[in-house]
């Protein structure tokens, strides 16, 4: 087993346990539908974290180009993968006998939650950086667009539990995420297309610390 397997051992596990969180929340509504009060807000954001962590986990296949790994990027992938944790967590919590249901459990921990999203459209950002400029100017312009549109509306979603507010984020959030998914996230491995940063002459677009150390430094 090389490195990169055995850091992605561990990132598979904790994506593994995010998705199985998500499925088991869902299904316990079908085991007990009148349990709680379901809400087509809380599940609108169960879909869409439920989207990021399979297209994360799809995605970070990317990582076997990597050709040095250490651990500054070892510790930035593991922190990256449990935000997806933490928002699943805080999505189906172990009990909610203190509220009237779903929704009134999701407004009343919005500024947790969005908090997390804020952070892991951050942390992505640094994800695209390690894998090169061109990956980032593959991505085209809209992506920069949508980090700054997505963290101004959790800044405001976090502020305001006004439910017109709240559904039209989730809604817009869906629908660009399926249409940045459609358009990025097709095929993973150089020979498919992707990603477009590593060049056919075998550049190595990575940041320096991510550079595999030169005959003279090892000597």
């Amino acid at each position: 087993m090389d490195l990169y397997q055995h850091v992605m051992v561990l990132i598979s596990i904790i994506l593994g346990l995010s998705v199985y969180h998500l499925v088991y929340g869902v299904a316990e509504f079908i085991q007990h539908p009148g349990r709680y009060k379901v809400s087509l807000l809380h599940l609108g954001w169960v879909a869409w974290v439920f989207l990021n962590v399979i297209t994360s986990w799809w995605w970070e296949f990317n990582l076997n180009l990597v050709p040095r790994w250490n651990f500054e990027l070892y510790l930035f992938v593991f922190i990256f993968s449990c935000m997806y944790f933490f928002l699943s967590v805080l999505l189906f919590p172990d009990d909610l006998d203190e509220y009237e249901g779903y929704q009134d459990y999701f407004l009343s921990r919005r500024v947790w939650f969005f908090g997390f999203v804020a952070l892991t459209e951050l942390l992505d950002v640094i994800d695209s950086w390690i894998k090169g400029d061109e990956y980032l100017r593959a991505l085209g312009p809209e992506y920069p667009i949508r980090v700054v549109a997505n963290l101004m509306f959790c800044a405001m979603a976090a502020r305001t539990g006004n439910l017109a507010f709240q559904y039209a984020f989730v809604f817009l959030a869906l629908v660009q995420e399926v249409f940045f998914l459609a358009r990025h996230y097709s095929y993973v491995g150089t020979d498919l297309g992707a990603p477009a940063c590593w060049s056919a002459e075998g550049k190595n677009p990575n940041p320096a610390f991510l550079q595999p150390p030169s005959r003279e430094n090892i000597l």
